[in-house]
């Protein structure tokens, strides 16, 4: 539960964050790859499945903010040195993982507020930033910046273009989505004056 003391201790940051207060964070949306995000899954299901045997809607489990899962970790390079060697080993993706495969897809069909990129598409990070970050949402004609918690170690690349992302583990991002307010320590506001220009050469990096 996000109150209006925890509002009141951001807006006077200078006061409070070096006292180190802790504030609820709820984000815009959650990003999963496929290592957290199949078990995540299971474990929507699982509580579907009880509330069902409880006599209750099954369909009051689902993600209460935007899910995006990509499958990126399940590609293994069996044919090498071949022109055809990309497609021979998506096909041995497929077949290798043709269940776990099939129930994702039954996951983005049975839970709304819930995306599954394919695999082939692209490394998690890297599809987050080109084709994920919203930067601005806009609900119903009410606009709020993008922010995302994520279980893959690089999703603090997505602050390079404005949104604000965490990594964290799988149990948080899961509580996360179904709508309960992750804890963090009220961070420090830090400002860097840059000068002169970049020699001829230097790039950014990740």
């Amino acid at each position: 539960m996000i109150t209006e003391k925890d509002v009141e201790n951001i807006i006077d940051w200078e006061n409070t964050a070096p006292k180190l207060v802790e504030i609820p964070f709820k984000p815009a949306r959650v990003l999963l790859q496929d290592f957290t995000g199949v078990p995540a899954i299971v474990d929507l299901a699982s509580m579907r499945d009880a509330m069902a045997r409880l006599g209750d809607d099954p369909g009051k489990i689902d993600p209460l903010i935007p899910v995006d899962l990509i499958i990126d970790h399940s590609v293994q390079a069996d044919v090498v040195r071949s022109e055809n060697a990309l497609q021979a080993n998506m096909q041995r993706e497929f077949d290798r993982n043709k269940e776990p495969f099939a129930f994702l897809r039954w996951g983005s069909m049975a839970f709304n507020n819930m995306l599954i990129v394919p695999p082939g598409s692209g490394i998690v990070h890297q599809v987050n930033l080109e084709y994920l970050g919203r930067v601005v949402f806009n609900t119903d004609g009410i606009l709020y910046l993008d922010s995302v918690l994520g279980t893959d170690s690089h999703t603090t690349m997505i602050d390079g273009m404005g949104v604000a992302g965490w990594g964290v583990g799988g149990i948080e991002a899961e509580a996360t989505l179904l709508g309960q307010p992750t804890s963090m320590v009220l961070p420090s506001v830090v400002g860097f004056k840059l000068s002169g220009k970049l020699r001829d050469g230097v790039t950014a990096t990740t």
